[in-house]
């Protein structure tokens, strides 16, 4: 099997707290089974904050980039961000994050298909619920906005954590399982998803 092949592209997908305690479990599953991803790694598990702490710090830019992306989104709506700071703004997501993944236990999935991170992404929605399209999973499933979770002093509930890149795939994958614990298999499904003349069928 060539290794470069997009239909061996994995992605990390967390469920987070307020996805298992509103019982959406199966259906986030199911979502990305439709799309025809393999699901190669599970587990259930409470995060510590440290861990979470860590997951957020793998990209050394991702506390400046959150938070330029929140100030954004806060212009957009004509609305004034909390802090103008990025970095002072990263700093209160990642506390709230940190609240909000060890707030009860949590399902961390790998999923394995053609272009995972990017289907995933899209299937998922944006970060906002508020703004996510119809028919992706945050946007037919949840209400919340930055401009809530602000009020509220805490992280928008949105379900779902998928990663943003491969790079960044590959290293949450690493962080959250054991090599061993992600599993290499083959799908029927696959046959006709990936088989280049679809002739597998009359074998």
């Amino acid at each position: 099997m060539n290794d470069k092949h997009p239909k061996t592209e994995k992605t990390l997908v967390i469920i987070k707290p307020d996805g298992i305690q509103r019982t959406l479990v199966g259906e986030i599953i199911g979502r990305y089974e439709r799309m025809g991803l393999k699901l190669v790694g599970l587990k259930m598990a409470v995060p510590t904050a440290e861990h979470v702490e860590k997951h957020y710090s793998l990209d050394p830019n991702w506390k400046r980039l959150v938070g330029e992306k929140a100030i954004a989104s806060y212009e957009k709506k004509g609305q004034e961000p909390p802090s103008r700071d990025p970095i002072e703004v990263g700093d209160r997501v990642i506390d709230g994050l940190k609240k909000y993944f060890t707030s009860g236990p949590v399902i961390a999935m790998v999923w394995q298909g053609a272009h995972a991170v990017e289907i995933i992404r899209k299937v998922t929605g944006g970060t906002e619920p508020r703004s996510s399209d119809v028919g992706t999973i945050r946007g037919d499933f949840v209400l919340d906005s930055y401009q809530m979770a602000d009020t509220d002093g805490r992280a928008v509930r949105n379900l779902i954590h998928a990663s943003g890149s491969i790079e960044e795939a590959n290293a949450e994958i690493a962080h959250w399982f054991d090599e061993k614990e992600v599993l290499n298999y083959r799908l029927v499904q696959e046959a006709i998803m990936y088989d280049v003349n679809i002739d597998g069928i009359w074998e």
